[in-house]
């Protein structure tokens, strides 16, 4: 195949928030593939939160991204080639497969620890855009991380940071399938209205506008809190620990709120809190569990179906566009999953 394939590569590591000037937009020839792999031309290239620090020189958990290197990044495409058995020109797979709008795979299923292995994904179930979220890492980490570590349980409450962000607002849902009372913190209007009106959560807390948000998780969360289900760290997490009711548990899924300051600070103790309460803090990495993705994907999928649960999807048109939409997205100026459309 002819033509040019557009990348964008890590041109340098960012101090603080990224900016467009940390990608460089580059053009190669479409590659060609040999034996035993597989051409993907990407139409939709997804921005993660997670990708932040891979920019890292030391990334924390999993690698980081080289100077120079294809900037790290799920995409979901068309097969245009192949030169495999185990695919067919015209299926869609997904895969980290980088931000570029031609990829090269060799059809590995490899999930684990960001390998680059791909996923065939069925376009008769839904949106192929929806196996970057809703039915993708996203979807797969909000159900086990609230199943396996949250164990809800019915009339029990879960407090869910970041709830109109994908995560979230799956996780949420996911609380209130199992006879949950679900309060939402998020950081807009529109989005409180978002996680309440269209999604079901029983009470949404704006903290950008709260001037004292542990009072207004108290006031929120009479009974306390029996699932906190972290996806910032940071102030938000200070916030909701004194809430805690005895027994509680709290996957920590994400730590947005400090993923672009290198620097160390002092933070609250959290252990009076985890003592007094007998709570459980727990990290959660999705990758233990990606033998058992397919479970997740069926759940969820049964759940869309019957109307038990909603998406939304925040899509930037144009490829070129990719840096930025991720710097917005890391803003929080997306409700649901944050894609740039390739085609």
């Amino acid at each position: 195949m002819t033509g040019v394939n557009r990348r964008f590569v890590l041109a340098a590591r960012p101090v603080g928030m990224p900016k467009e000037s940390d990608f460089r937009l580059e053009t190669a020839p479409i590659p060609t593939p040999k034996d035993g792999e597989i051409l993907i031309r990407a139409h939709y290239v997804s921005v993660d939160p997670l990708q932040r620090p891979r920019m890292n020189a030391s990334a924390g958990i999993g690698r980081t991204v080289n100077l120079g290197d294809v900037m790290m990044g799920r995409l979901v495409g068309e097969i245009v080639q192949s030169r495999n058995a185990n695919y067919r020109e015209g299926e869609f797979v997904e895969g980290m497969l980088g931000w570029q709008e031609y990829a090269l795979s060799d059809g590995d299923t490899n999930r684990d620890l960001y390998a680059p292995g791909v996923t065939k994904v069925d376009p008769t179930i839904a949106p192929i855009s929806t196996s970057l979220g809703i039915l993708g890492f996203p979807g797969v980490t909000a159900y086990f991380a609230m199943l396996e570590i949250g164990q809800p349980k019915p009339g029990e409450t879960v407090v869910v940071s970041t709830a109109a962000g994908t995560v979230g607002s799956i996780a949420g849902q996911i609380a209130k399938i199992y006879g949950c009372r679900v309060v939402g913190i998020t950081g807009t209007d529109a989005k409180v209205d978002y996680i309440t009106e269209e999604l079901g959560f029983d009470a949404g807390i704006n903290y950008a506008t709260t001037p004292d948000l542990e009072a207004a998780v108290r006031a929120a969360c009479p009974k306390g809190v029996d699932v906190y289900f972290d996806n910032t760290g940071g102030p938000i997490r200070d916030a909701v620990l004194p809430s805690l009711a005895k027994g509680a548990r709290i996957p920590l899924v994400g730590r947005i709120a400090d993923m672009h300051d290198a620097t160390i600070k002092l933070v609250p103790d959290p252990q009076i809190h985890l003592t007094r309460a007998r709570a459980r803090m727990e990290g959660f990495i999705v990758y233990d569990y990606v033998d058992r993705a397919d479970e997740a994907r069926h759940a969820i999928a049964g759940w869309m179906r019957d109307g038990r649960m909603r998406y939304r999807e925040t899509i930037v048109h144009g490829f070129e566009n990719t840096p930025a939409t991720f710097i917005a997205m890391l803003n929080g100026a997306n409700i649901g999953k944050a894609l740039v459309s390739v085609i």
